[in-house]
């Protein structure tokens, strides 16, 4: 089903804070009504933290903590089906958007570890670099394939957006890095196969990736936070963007201090966007063809602070759909 987003968007980068899962759909769909995000709740379980959701139903593979896994190498077996039960502790948030969301038609996102986050994790937890990616990307795939299936099974008329979550893509780049670059995008680029043809694809990094070897893994939508080192890729964006590509603007910040108003994020998107322009950049492509988002997931934020954020992320994509509805007439299109 072929999705249609509207220039400026609002949408999330997948988790919230809340522990009643209701609750959290609810106030996806009611703040964020052009994009909602299928929420991941791992305040209420490390069940739906990002390793926690990726490594339910693999064998031999338990979630020890937020952000650890344990490995029962009796049990573990690369070759056994991987069980994506969504009526599972693991996805609580999903489950509880897709009663909310009943009869929408609108375009919805839901977002998943990816393959080389996955895998990374294997390794710190001991399994080799082989084995590691032996089971990361067929489980990866598995759960992209089901979830997507469960969501258009439950929400019919609504077009999916699903992102890779790969916070440590940056580390793959690092010299002596035991995971080859080729082998991470090729990672990324066949988990995003599995869902290619009836679905919009996109990558999240939260961190200083390698924006070129992220873009070559094939995603429609690249996921950024707004930084001004982004200028020294401004080339590349702006091909990605005259192909076709989207990207989602980190703009509102979720390290460090919250901004009360929407005039700091909006200034720094916008002299970022500056700067890219005298990089190459189409002006009008980079609002036309752009989404807006918190910097990061705000799982582990407050509940205040994650609306606050919300609501300024909201107010930043208002102001990226004024100007490319107002760019467009000017030039007459």
């Amino acid at each position: 089903m072929k999705i249609q987003l509207a220039a400026g968007s609002a949408t999330a980068v997948g988790s919230l804070p809340h522990l009643d899962p209701l609750a959290a759909a609810r106030f996806s769909l009611g703040e964020l009504p052009d994009l909602p995000s299928l929420p991941s709740l791992p305040g209420r379980s490390p069940a739906e933290a990002m390793l926690g959701q990726v490594a339910s139903g693999v064998r031999g593979l338990q979630v020890a903590s937020l952000s650890s896994i344990q490995i029962d190498r009796d049990a573990l077996d690369p070759e056994a089906p991987v069980v994506t039960d969504l009526s599972g502790d693991a996805f609580a948030g999903f489950r509880a958007f897709l009663e909310v969301a009943a009869g929408r038609t609108g375009p919805v996102k839901w977002q998943l570890t990816g393959p080389v986050t996955f895998a990374l994790a294997l390794m710190r937890a001991g399994l080799p670099v082989e084995l590691a990616m032996r089971i990361a990307v067929p489980a990866v795939r598995s759960h992209l394939t089901a979830i997507r299936e469960a969501v258009s099974a439950a929400l019919p008329e609504a077009p999916q957006l699903v992102v890779l979550d790969e916070p440590s893509f940056p580390a793959v780049m690092e010299p002596e890095h035991p995971l080859e670059p080729e082998l991470a995008i090729d990672a990324v680029s066949t988990a995003l196969a599995a869902i290619e043809p009836d679905a919009m694809t996109g990558v999240h990094c939260c961190g200083p990736a390698d924006w070129p070897s992220l873009i070559a893994a094939g995603p429609q939508v690249i996921s950024v936070p707004v930084s001004p080192a982004l200028t020294a890729v401004s080339g590349y964006l702006g091909r990605y963007l005259s192909e076709g590509g989207w990207i989602a603007w980190g703009a509102v910040p979720t390290d460090g201090p919250i901004p009360q108003t929407v005039e700091r994020p909006w200034r720094v998107l916008s002299e970022l966007w500056c700067e890219m322009v005298q990089g190459g950049c189409d002006p009008v492509l980079l609002r036309s063809q752009s989404l807006v988002t918190p910097a990061c997931g705000l799982g582990l934020h407050a509940q205040p602070v994650a609306e606050r954020v919300v609501r300024l992320v909201g107010q930043v994509a208002h102001r990226v759909h004024s100007q490319a509805v107002a760019t467009r007439l000017s030039i007459g299109a």
